[in-house]
């Protein structure tokens, strides 16, 4: 057991380097990720911002959440892709016949979709710090915050995998991405839930979205956070479960 977790580690990490090395030689795809949140966070502030009634003073508190989780959805279509690329160039079948770990091959696309979302959501806040972003949080709930964030993008990595491995054109393994991306337009990412029909703020009181939001909002504000984080973490636990385990039964299966 030990020499095969050591072999495991080691794998993943070897296909870790391989999948941040691309990467690394194509910084652009972490900067467009961050072009289309940047563009939605000018607009509503500056744009719609006076026009929304929040309750709060500061627009951009009250929008980051949102538009971080909009960001990760973003990225994780980028994952899909490079796997999509991989399958269909043969190397899942090459990586079969060498003596490595199986699921480390999927791992290293997931740590990388982590990482690589980590830096685009670093960008962000910066960009939302120069627009006027303050937050009273201490180190915890940052810590927290970060936290939920990875989970969330843990969760949809594995969703991008099966759309990764079972698309059959490039369009289709990035197109999972949509309905997601668009999620937090029903949520109170924007507005205030109060302010919808009843119908669609049924939804959107009711979907993961929004208990994601709503915890990050109020630890970057100092806020108690009541039961939302616990419906969030629930939320992000449940989907990384059930992705992760019909990614691998895919991956099995085309392997």
């Amino acid at each position: 057991m030990e020499t095969v977790k050591k072999h495991f580690f080691s794998d993943m990490g070897v296909m870790l380097g391989r999948s941040m090395r691309h990467i690394s030689r194509s910084m652009d795809t972490i900067f467009t990720v961050c072009v289309t949140p940047i563009a939605m966070m000018l607009l509503f502030v500056y744009v719609f911002g006076g026009a929304i009634q929040t309750g709060t003073d500061n627009y951009v508190n009250y929008l980051l959440p949102g538009i971080l989780l909009i960001a990760i959805a973003s990225g994780v279509a980028y994952t899909a892709y490079r796997l999509f690329t991989d399958v269909q160039r043969g190397l899942l079948e090459r990586f079969r016949t060498m003596p490595i770990s199986r699921s480390a091959f999927l791992w290293g696309h997931v740590l990388t979709s982590l990482v690589s979302n980590a830096l685009s959501l670093v960008i962000i806040i910066i960009v939302a710090l120069i627009m006027g972003f303050r937050s009273s949080a201490g180190v915890l709930p940052w810590l927290a915050v970060a936290g939920i964030l990875a989970l969330f993008t843990l969760a949809l990595t594995w969703v991008a995998a099966i759309a990764g491995l079972s698309a059959k054109t490039v369009d289709g393994a990035s197109a999972f991405s949509y309905p997601i991306i668009f999620l937090p337009f029903i949520s109170s990412a924007f507005v205030p839930t109060e302010s919808m029909p009843t119908v669609v703020r049924v939804f959107a009181e009711n979907q993961p979205v929004t208990s994601i939001v709503e915890s990050i909002r109020a630890l970057l504000s100092g806020q108690p956070v009541g039961n939302d984080i616990w419906i969030a973490l629930a939320w992000c636990v449940g989907i990384l479960l059930v992705a992760y385990y019909f990614a691998m039964r895919v991956y099995k299966n085309r392997a």
